[in-house]
């Protein structure tokens, strides 16, 4: 029997105080989830005993002690002075021949298992690590690709001595732990040969945001050091937990990262330091920087390792347990390996019935984007800093700005109002730092070192989407904390408006029935950017155009496969947040003006007078200048419903003029694969033209639902170009003669027994509105998120009054 080394097969998650965190989530997973299909490399734990053996036989525990004995962990200085001499104490202590003797033994049997030439992952493993109240993230040391046994005890002494890292010293201090008390374990396993492959983090949650439903993957290129260290920004992938339990194996979204460089192997030998010297970074060839560096096939094996992870835990500990996972994938075998899970420590914490909100209150101009880490808002002074001997500059409320923040930075990130990198993704150290300090971070924001200088006040702006945005000037915004227990339920359903798919995981616990608006155009503008006919047509645009077309959609099969799963992600994406709410899609309602302005458009589209009643909506989808982009705009649909499972989209049609329009529509959609009524499929139109009224029992008989759009209707009922200024006194939507089309309308559903509601801001900005909203009975309202809360509580109040 050993007595310092135990094989993950003898521990498990119990064991944290004899192997520390990682080793022992390591334990556990190879003991209970192998059988389950995920792979774990095989290894084994030098225990905490060995440590505090080691420094008993080398008797450091006073020399220790006397230098931490009083310090101020909050003065940079003197914390990187006593640091540095912790550390030498630990490397110049000897390693007892016992524990010697009982690390070369299991590194033969390694050897036995896997070959003469297998490398190993040496890692820390620290007996406070990876509790639910600290990840301790990037603390401790890791090194890679050791291949002799001179090289895995001098990476185990160095294991060792990182115990006693600034970052780690301060981050024990800030979390309560007493760092003599804190002792390390090192984990000791087989190397996945994904220096030849792409490793990364993933969340069975998503980090951002708390919304449960996802599985969120980072990726790059070569080992996973680039990633969670934030040298590298890194692909993302989101995965939708529901629908993949019903059998759908598809992306729910996806992000192409740089990629710039990533982490190899190795020859180099310093004999000052051996086991430092095993890993290079190079340069990641440009083509390889433009494609996806996993699979579709591998995002979805890796979020079901995530979910069969996430239950085991959550199974193990009696309640709910969000983990926070590193993988790796073999070069050579092709095979996807776990390499490490922890529980996640900060969204998983939050209370699950307060809402906090911030929004800006003013806008400037933009001076740089990047990832968002979190969802707050911090303003303050620039302090860019390059090097850790100038941490001691940062002063309180300034906003720290570098290429990429080392954990070891920490002591004064807790004190910045915002943090900014250069690069970076959202899973690396720096971003895991930020959100367990509640700091809001912007990552991956391109040349901010240069951009950004000394004492500039800026607004670094994470409350809208997963975009971060950089304001010039110091801007107001405000922070609200909602209980959304004491919201009451009405009768009326309250559905929420949303183009946005950034948005989507944010405002997921808002408690609304449903999207009853969720509009492409923004998709289409923001992540396609390129016209739809341009995609099936490039031969007939112009050679710019085609390399720009070409540049935008080489990830991708081809043009139309970049358009098909860009909207269907999008789309999915808002589908996803409310799922199995019901969420209506409206199918792209650009005028022709719009349409010009995306890349190609000039080559398909023509000037018009009157665009607001011109070439838009319905009239497009079957017409020949038009359909093959329609076409696309149907293949997208029917992939959200029928690949991706989101069988609650229910497709809307824009501005159908009449009823013969609404027919060859149906015709039109049927034809490319969408037939309504078959696999539960609705489709509703909007009632936004003088004729839906008139003729609503004809439009009945086609479409399953109305939703009234109050803005067109008041332009065309009361005959007031709604872009005009000089007649913008005319436009009401609280005229007598609008409000008895919408009136009609709702009556005139009602007797088909169709859904009838209404999408725009009227309900939310004139309460005499909802007042006869709710009078007449209509089924459903639809507004912007910042209104729905407070749309709520009227609405009940008004039921309570009119209904009774």
């Amino acid at each position: 029997m050993s007595k310092y080394i135990k094989w993950f097969k003898e521990i498990g998650i119990e064991d944290v105080e004899r192997v520390g965190g990682k080793n022992a989530s390591l334990g556990e997973m190879y003991q209970n989830l192998t059988a389950h299909g995920i792979r774990i490399p095989n290894g084994f734990a030098i225990t905490a005993e060995a440590y505090t053996h080691i420094l008993d036989v080398n008797e450091a525990w006073k020399k220790l002690n006397d230098l931490l004995d009083r310090l101020d962990f909050d003065d940079v200085t003197a914390l990187q002075q006593k640091g540095s001499a912790c550390r030498e104490i630990m490397l110049e202590c000897s390693l007892p021949s016992d524990i010697e003797e009982e690390i070369a033994n299991a590194y033969e049997a390694l050897k036995t298992e896997y070959g003469d030439d297998v490398t190993l992952a040496v890692r820390s493993s620290a007996t406070a690590e990876d509790s639910p109240e600290a990840s301790f993230a990037g603390q401790n040391d890791t090194y890679l690709n050791i291949g002799s046994l001179d090289a895995l005890l001098d990476a185990y002494k160095r294991c060792l001595a990182s115990n006693f890292t600034d970052r780690s010293l301060h981050y024990k201090h800030d979390n309560g732990f007493d760092p003599m008390k804190v002792y390390l374990s090192v984990v000791v396993m087989k190397m996945v040969r994904s220096d030849l492959g792409a490793s990364g983090v993933m969340f069975s949650i998503d980090p951002e945001t708390g919304f449960k439903d996802v599985v969120f993957i980072n990726a790059a290129y070569g080992l996973g050091e680039t990633v969670v260290q934030g040298s590298v920004e890194p692909d993302s992938f989101y995965v939708h937990k529901p629908t993949m339990s019903k059998g759908y194996k598809s992306v729910l979204k996806r992000s192409l990262g740089a990629k710039k460089i990533q982490m190899v192997f190795s020859d180099k030998i310093n004999v000052a330091n051996i086991a430092k010297e095993y890993t290079k970074t190079i340069e990641t060839p440009i083509e390889a920087q433009k494609k996806f560096c996993i699979t579709d096939e591998d995002v979805i094996t890796l979020a079901q390792y995530a979910v069969k992870v996430e239950e085991h835990y959550s199974q193990k500990a009696g309640s709910q347990k969000p983990m926070d996972m590193e993988w790796a994938k073999d070069g050579i075998d092709g095979q996807l390996y776990m390499v490490q899970a922890r529980p996640e420590t900060v969204e998983s914490r939050k209370e699950f019935n307060i809402l906090q909100i911030y929004e800006l209150q003013e806008r400037s101009r933009v001076l740089l984007k990047g990832r968002a880490v979190g969802t707050k808002i911090g303003a303050g002074k620039v302090r860019k800093i390059s090097a850790p001997e100038a941490l001691d500059q940062f002063r309180p409320g300034e906003i720290l700005v570098a290429e990429t923040t080392s954990p070891d930075w920490e002591p004064v990130m807790k004190i910045a109002s915002a943090i900014v990198t250069n690069s970076g993704g959202r899973t690396c150290h720096a971003a895991i730092v930020s959100r367990e300090l509640g700091i809001p971070a912007i990552v991956g924001a391109n040349h901010a070192t240069e951009i950004l200088q000394n004492g500039k006040e800026i607004t670094v702006s994470c409350a809208e989407g997963e975009t971060g945005i950089i304001y010039e000037g110091i801007l107001e915004y405000e922070a609200r904390q909602i209980d959304l227990s004491d919201l009451p339920k009405t009768k009326t359903q309250i559905m929420m408006n949303l183009g946005n798919p950034e948005l989507a995981f944010s405002l997921a616990s808002l408690p609304v029935d449903g999207i009853g608006l969720a509009r492409m155009e923004f998709i289409i503008t923001t992540s396609i950017k390129a016209h739809p006919m341009a995609l099936v047509h490039p031969d007939k645009t112009d050679q710019q155009t085609q390399k720009s077309l070409h540049d935008l959609t080489f990830a991708y099969q081809d043009h139309e496969d970049f358009f098909i799963k860009t909207l269907s992600e999008g789309v999915a994406s808002i589908a996803a947040s409310v799922y199995p709410k019901p969420c209506v899609v409206r199918m792209s309602d650009f005028k022709t003006n719009e349409y010009a302005t995306l890349l190609g458009g000039q080559f398909f589209e023509f000037e018009e007078a009157n665009p607001m009643i011109g070439f838009r909506g319905a009239s497009r989808y079957s017409h020949p200048a038009y359909e093959e982009g329609f076409a696309l705009e149907c293949r997208a649909m029917k992939r959200v419903r029928e690949e991706m499972g989101f069988e609650n989209v229910i497709l809307m049609i824009p501005f159908c003029r009449r009823v013969q329009e609404g027919k060859k529509v149906l015709e039109t959609m049927e034809k490319y694969g969408l037939k309504r009524g078959e696999k539960g499929l609705k489709v509703y139109v909007m009632c936004e033209i003088p004729n839906n009224v008139i003729q609503i029992d004809a439009f009945s008989e086609l479409f399953d639902g109305f939703s009234i759009g109050s803005n067109d209707l008041t332009q065309l009922t009361l005959g007031v170009d709604r872009d005009s200024q000089i007649v913008a006194f005319d436009y009401d939507e609280r005229d007598e003669g609008v409000m008895k089309m919408i009136q009609m309308a709702v009556e005139g559903a009602k007797r088909n027994h169709r859904h009838s509601g209404i999408c725009g801001q009227g309900p939310s900005d004139y309460p005499e509105m909802a007042e006869a909203l709710v009078k007449m009975g209509i089924e459903s309202m639809s507004l912007n998120p910042d209104t729905v809360l407070q749309t709520i509580q009227n609405i009940s109040e008004l039921e309570k009054e009119t209904l009774g």
